[in-house]
């Protein structure tokens, strides 16, 4: 089985929206799942939580499937220019600035040319998934990942951030597609 690494946002934890179900869920199936505290608001750089990830990753292997939620998403691409994995998912997620507050805090993430060629030679299998009416990073920024990636982006109506707000405390068409790459 599969190991598995959630990657939360700006300012988030492991406790918060759908990532406590998700582990639950896949660790159901047999899969190892980290979702470790990534250090913000403060320390909320590149390399602090690349420290962090690094510090996770023996426990991940080259077949392991990575998860990222909003900041989550470049900084799973970041770690994809330099690790291999199995497959991403890619939730609510953004490249350049994202266009709100957190812009500044963001920015050694994602303002940045990625290595794309460098990404889709690390993963096999890449999947976004976005909102039509995400308050915090516009459609268009998904539209972007998924362009760059050269795959199709599952457009998911009303779900907001994806986030306990928009009532995203389970996310069964994600496990469901995770599943699909177990």
């Amino acid at each position: 089985m599969r190991n598995v690494l959630i990657v939360h946002g700006a300012e988030g934890y492991p406790q918060e929206n759908w990532f406590p179900w998700m582990k639950e869920e896949l660790q159901k199936l047999g899969c190892e799942v980290l979702v470790p505290q990534f250090p913000t608001p403060q320390g909320q750089v590149l390399a602090d939580w690349m420290e962090v990830f690094e510090s996770n990753r023996g426990q991940l292997g080259e077949d392991a499937i990575l998860i990222g939620h909003s900041l989550g998403v470049p900084f799973v691409l970041n770690a994809l220019e330099e690790y291999p994995a199995h497959a991403a998912f890619l939730v609510a997620g953004f490249v350049g600035k994202a266009g709100n507050v957190f812009d500044e805090s963001m920015k050694s993430f994602s303002q940045r040319e990625f290595e794309w060629g460098k990404i889709r030679e690390n993963c096999r299998e890449f999947y976004v998934l976005h909102s039509d009416n995400d308050p915090y990073i516009k459609l268009e920024k998904g539209q972007e990942v998924a362009k760059k990636l050269r795959v199709g982006l599952t457009l998911v109506k009303g779900a907001g951030h994806f986030n306990a707000k928009a009532g995203y405390v389970k996310f069964p068409l994600l496990l469901e597609m995770v599943k699909e790459e177990l």
